[in-house]
């Protein structure tokens, strides 16, 4: 598997969403898309991180921001996830974790000296071509938002 780098055409996915419904990201063809893969619903830093970019959704979205989740949650812990913090984005349940992979975003990790394999949390920001233009794989949890504007520079 090719490890994705800044300046790749984003992979072509199509997932199903907290709704059952499929999402493709072909499906925000044009927009900006804030593509982020988190390890598990309703944990501290999933919530923060989710919670982060919720509150600050509407500015994301004036800045031409779609924002998706992706874990490999079910669609019901997805649409619990979403009605607990009110959030006003899709979130994708990768449970083949097929997305995760395309993204390098599932492999090794260590805890306590124990290898075991993993959600890498990383955010990719996709521009309107479908180019990646930014790879987050020191997320912020708290602070996300803030860290995507240093990074692409829109503060």
């Amino acid at each position: 598997m090719d490890i994705l780098k800044e300046g790749d055409k984003a992979p072509a996915f199509t997932g199903i969403n907290q709704d059952n419904q499929l999402i493709s990201l072909s499906d925000f063809a044009g927009k900006k898309v804030i593509l982020y893969f988190y390890p598990k619903d309703n944990t501290p830093g999933c919530t923060a991180e989710s919670c982060n970019l919720n509150d600050n959704y509407g500015e994301l979205s004036q800045k031409g921001f779609e924002v998706i989740g992706i874990s490999p949650d079910s669609t019901a812990s997805h649409l619990k996830f979403i009605a607990k913090h009110n959030l006003q984005f899709n979130l994708i349940a990768d449970t083949q974790k097929e997305i995760l992979e395309l993204y390098n975003a599932w492999g090794l990790k260590k805890l306590y000296g124990k290898e075991y394999m993993g959600v890498l949390r990383t955010t990719f920001i996709i521009n309107e071509e479908g180019i990646i233009e930014k790879i987050i794989k020191k997320v912020k949890t708290k602070d996300h938002t803030q860290q995507i504007y240093k990074e692409l520079e829109l503060i």
